[in-house]
């Protein structure tokens, strides 16, 4: 766990999922997550583990870590390191991109000017929620750096967009009980494995890792409102509190009781360099 004085983290305001930290030592044990990772580095180095490999973004570099690719984190040096960063979700880059396949920049890090203007106009103005209207243009500007720092875009068969969709809705209309693949064909009449691939191809992940991951997202809500965390572990759907911190942990790479002491530390706004 990173020193105390060096270790805090807060959300921007608004509907999309934007934070600011500053980390030290071993900040993060290795986790996943379901949406692109859309950093820029502010101070410090920004190192960690990515496709087996060690990388470094350094202050101005952007992280950029794809769907569901194992990833943990920690600092370069014996320094604190700060950073923003946008968690988008593969489903609007598709939508953006027309339904082609979800851009991979290689590394996890970049130097490109084109993909930091676009990581700025999400994360810059970090003291008020962004509008629809802003938030859908900037972020069709970054599915369009994305492609073009990942290099020409690769044809391939479309999936099954509406089955996909109808998919995801009933995810999210249920999040509080379990269910399974066979409950997603009958609802949206699709085959439930090709369903699946749809899904993942889609999504940037599986029918159930969503649900799970959506779950999370709820309870962090209601963690930040000051519930207990055993009473909001059973009405997000989760078996009991070690299963969801067990859960909360693989995904964001911290136990629920370190998130909520994290969000409660106070630190001030830097400009993104």
């Amino acid at each position: 766990m990173a020193d105390p004085c060096t270790y805090w983290f807060v959300e921007a305001p608004g509907e999309i999922q934007r934070i600011e930290a500053c980390l030290s030592g071993v900040a993060y044990a290795p986790h996943r997550h379901d949406t692109y990772t859309i950093g820029i580095t502010l101070s410090g180095i920004q190192s960690f583990t990515y496709r087996g490999a060690g990388r470094a973004s350094y202050p101005g570099q952007i992280v950029i870590l794809h769907p569901d690719e194992k990833h943990d984190g920690r600092a370069g040096d014996d320094q604190a390191f700060r950073y923003r960063a946008a968690y988008i979700s593969p489903a609007d880059i598709q939508e953006a991109l027309n339904g082609q396949a979800l851009p991979f920049v290689e590394g996890g890090v970049s130097i490109d000017p084109g993909l930091h203007q676009a990581a700025a106009a999400l994360l810059e103005d970090f003291e008020r929620p962004l509008s629809r209207l802003e938030y859908q243009d900037a972020l069709y500007d970054l599915a369009l750096a994305l492609q073009a720092s990942a290099g020409a875009a690769v044809a391939v068969k479309r999936a099954n967009r509406e089955a996909a969709a109808g998919a995801r809705e009933y995810i999210e209309a249920n999040l509080s009980r379990g269910f399974s693949l066979e409950e997603l064909e009958r609802a949206t009449g699709h085959c439930r494995w090709q369903l699946s691939r749809d899904f993942r191809a889609m999504f940037g992940t599986s029918p159930y890792r969503y649900l799970s991951l959506r779950r999370l997202d709820l309870a962090r809500r209601m963690m930040r409102d000051g519930g207990a965390i055993a009473e909001i572990a059973h009405e997000c759907g989760f078996s009991d509190q070690s299963h969801f911190g067990r859960v909360f942990k693989q995904a964001y790479g911290l136990t629920p009781k370190a998130w909520v002491m994290g969000m409660r530390r106070s630190h001030d706004h830097s400009r993104i360099v």
